[in-house]
């Protein structure tokens, strides 16, 4: 009877702790009926190899006692007032709603309705980050801190600091965080490009909340693009490390590392035929990442640098559409008109085999090679063409179609305008008949909200000069605001309606 009740008790327990489990999953995608998820929970399920001895030089406890003390527990909150916040809900309510279309009844405690209660912090998430400087720099996931209005980590030691947003890019999902503290642990970066499918690698991160938790494995496969990331420019990059190491929910933002304890990546999805805690994980190398991190450090926001290119990864079936008789490189789609490649005479139909003498045979193998530069970087580019093999050497540029860098202090107006501003495409200078604008593409809290502007309102005008590029409107507001003046902002949204505010300081 005893034993009868104790396996009762042990069913009930594992199916609570499934249910539990599942509340913790971000379903990204679903195709083939394979779901892709983001991490944010440990797997109790034990690789296959982890009772197989490990040969002497492979042992993982140096490169753990390494890195653990430099992974830290990232939580993000919130801030709420009970009377903008309907309900204080039932935290399974959340579980239910996401998974079932929210069609359930649930307890609902009364709604709070005084107007003059103190906001205060709702947790929001958890994940992970890596300490990269002793003196508080912190690399996590775009997707942990995202819409946070306050973000905390807890240290390996259990010391707890409040971090700052240094900057964000969610074209390779990383983000950069720092903490106000010195003689910080921290992990060394390794070189990714020297890392080898069959690798063994360690995987450190708070599944479950569970912190410093470290699982092993091996690396799967390099280069891989599992379609996760988007941005509003459709501009996300990925060419992801893929290990078999136990990675969950949680351990988004944490450490892949190397048997050295050098940092090789990101730990950011994980992939899996069921969308139960097995399968494969996915990292950002850290040749990708890096590059984002001294970016933001740098000029607070990522240099973006565009070939220009509309590109295919070649496979049978595209050989056989095109007639190529060779399947290594990437097929040449598209050349968009004055761009990087446009400039060094690259067409549609040619074969891209090589990027600075690396060879690129897959979309995510040619992005990665790109995303490493900056605007005005060049690069040489090797591509066949009738069978010809031609070198070129191209000056890469920026979404506004030039070479310059964006400078911090464009950077700080545009935070304190609330605003992410964007130069008005040929097309749309053609479909509105301008020969000038910038355009609002994204309106945060600040000056412009709060004067009335709209996103998509497209700036002719500032203190009646022309402005072209955000770099414009940026350099004519920061020398009235150094001047403690107000400014007219002149335009038209895309309906035709003109419109005229005066911003203020």
């Amino acid at each position: 009877m005893k034993s009868k009740q104790l396996i009762l008790s042990l069913s009930f327990a594992s199916v609570l702790g499934g249910a539990v489990a599942l509340s913790g999953y971000h379903i990204i995608n679903s195709e083939n009926n394979k779901k892709v998820v983001y991490q944010s929970i440990e797997n109790n399920v034990k690789p296959k190899y982890a009772n197989s001895p490990i040969p002497a030089e492979m042992n993982f406890i140096e490169a753990a006692d390494i890195v653990r003390p430099a992974v830290v527990h990232v939580k993000t909150y919130k801030e709420v007032t009970f009377s903008n916040q309907r309900y204080q809900n039932d935290p399974f309510e959340y579980f239910f709603r996401d998974f079932f279309g929210g069609n359930h009844q649930f307890h609902q405690q009364k709604p709070q309705t005084n107007p003059n209660q103190t906001p205060h912090d709702r947790p929001m998430g958890f994940g992970s980050g890596v300490i990269i400087e002793e003196s508080g720099y912190i690399i996590t996931n775009n997707h942990v801190i995202d819409n946070a209005d306050k973000v905390e980590v807890t240290l390996d030691d259990k010391r707890t600091f409040e971090a700052k947003v240094i900057g964000t890019d969610p074209t390779t999902d990383i983000a950069l965080l720092k903490v106000e503290e010195n003689s910080l642990p921290y992990v060394n970066i390794g070189n990714s490009d020297q890392v080898k499918v069959g690798e063994w690698v360690l995987a450190v991160g708070n599944p479950f909340n569970l912190t410093s938790t470290v699982t092993a494995g091996i690396v799967s496969a390099k280069g891989r693009n599992i379609n996760i990331i988007r941005d509003e420019n459709h501009m996300g990059i990925e060419s992801f490390i893929q290990t078999d190491a136990a990675v969950n929910p949680g351990n988004s933002g944490g450490a892949l590392v190397n048997t050295h304890g050098e940092l090789i990546g990101i730990n950011t999805a994980i992939q899996s035929q069921t969308g139960s805690y097995t399968g494969y994980s996915f990292a950002v190398p850290m040749t990708i990442a890096g590059k984002v991190v001294e970016d933001l450090k740098t000029y607070g926001k990522v240099q973006r640098a565009i070939l220009g290119v509309s590109i295919r990864t070649i496979d049978t079936e595209l050989a056989n559409e095109k007639e190529i008789d060779q399947l290594n490189g990437v097929y040449v789609d598209r050349v968009v008109e004055n761009s990087a490649a446009f400039d060094a005479d690259l067409e549609e139909g040619d074969i891209i085999t090589k990027i600075n003498n690396i060879d690129v045979n897959t979309v995510p193998e040619l992005q990665e090679q790109v995303a490493r530069q900056k605007p005005g970087d060049k690069i040489n580019i090797t591509y066949y063409r009738n069978k010809k093999e031609i070198n070129k050497t191209a000056t890469l540029k920026n979404i506004d179609g030039n070479t310059e860098i964006i400078k911090k202090e464009e950077i700080s107006m545009a935070s304190a305008l609330g605003a992410d501003f964007e130069s008005l495409s040929k097309s749309e200078l053609k479909k509105y008949n301008l020969t000038n604008g910038v355009k609002v593409k994204k309106l945060n809290a600040g000056i412009l909200r709060r004067v009335g502007m709209n996103e998509g309102f497209m700036i002719l005008k500032v203190d009646r000069k022309t402005v072209t590029t955000p770099k414009d409107v940026a350099s004519i507001l920061k020398l009235n605001k150094e001047k403690d003046r107000g400014v007219l902002v002149e335009g038209i949204y895309p309906n035709g309606k003109k419109a005229y505010y005066a911003v203020g300081w």
